[in-house]
């Protein structure tokens, strides 16, 4: 279903995005370790160019965002699986959207089957902000159900902490090359870790 009066597009993941669009479809994914498989997030959709973050919801860094924000034209598309894969949270969704939207870029979001095309409507406000608002609620509800689960591990003596994901003799590699000047996102990469865990191993002492 399609509201054109509202600014809203309602659609499925693939449909409306043919003969409408003029410039590149281009995806974005997060994904919070390299365990998680990006190709999930886009399952089925073709698009001609895309960025990937490997970084925690709560991360600032996120550089193929800002290539992605730097790359994308007029009349491209840009394609997330869902709001809280784009935002860390309703303000950060509201100022990307409306960043791409200020460039003639359509932002849709598969899971929530929206689609922002920068129409400047109350309709559009609302249903960004209330959508958005109930994602980072939702993220919130899981953190807290991971509290409570580790808290019952405790008391039961279950719970040992999270191993550590790298040995000795990695360890002490990957902080000897931080001394010597290697970027974190290079170490992160060659040593299968997020940058939050670099900058963990970087904080810590034997």
């Amino acid at each position: 279903m399609t509201d054109d009066s509202e600014g809203l597009r309602f659609q499925p993941d693939t449909s409306g995005l043919g003969d409408a669009i003029t410039g590149q479809r281009v995806a974005y994914q997060r994904v919070s370790s390299l365990d998680q498989r990006v190709d999930r997030q886009l399952d089925g959709i073709t698009v001609e160019r895309t960025f990937t973050d490997t970084v925690s919801g709560k991360d600032t860094d996120r550089p193929q965002l800002e290539a992605m924000l730097g790359f994308v034209r007029d009349g491209d598309t840009v394609i997330v699986h869902s709001m809280d894969r784009l935002a860390r949270n309703l303000e950060d969704l509201r100022r990307i959207v409306r960043e791409l939207n200020a460039k003639g870029v359509r932002v849709q979001f598969l899971t929530e089957q929206l689609t922002f095309t920068g129409d400047d409507t109350a309709m559009a406000t609302l249903l960004l902000s209330v959508m958005g608002a109930f994602a980072e609620f939702e993220r919130a509800l899981i953190r807290e159900r991971q509290r409570e689960g580790i808290e019952l591990a405790k008391k039961r003596g279950a719970y040992r902490g999270r191993r550590r994901s790298l040995s000795e003799e990695q360890v002490t590699e990957l902080r000897q090359r931080a001394g010597a000047g290697a970027a974190k996102a290079t170490l992160a990469r060659e040593f299968g870790i997020s940058r939050e865990t670099v900058y963990q191993y970087l904080r810590t002492t034997r």
